[in-house]
């Protein structure tokens, strides 16, 4: 299991075009990809699961990668955040 915190930089936090934007990125991957703030968790691969945690500029967010292919999910995912979120 991998884990990356980020804090969010995007003026508008995670709105619906970057959310569903990682989902699409997180569908490519079997491994399990959750988004945690604040004590609460949403399945990356289902946009009601991110856009239900109410990401705003300025919180911390940790992802964790769980499975088979957890190390291409991490490289690519984490990429896609730091550019875009």
């Amino acid at each position: 299991m991998k884990e990356f915190k980020y804090v969010i930089t995007d003026p508008e936090g995670i709105h619906a075009r970057p959310a569903g934007e990682l989902v699409k990125a997180a569908k490519e991957f079997a491994a399990n990809i959750t988004l945690t703030k604040d004590g609460k968790s949403g399945d990356c691969k289902r946009i009601f699961g991110i856009m239900g945690l109410a990401v705003k500029a300025g919180n911390e967010i940790t992802l964790t990668f769980d499975g088979e292919d957890e190390e291409a999910a991490y490289a690519a995912v984490t990429e896609f955040v730091k550019a875009n979120l």
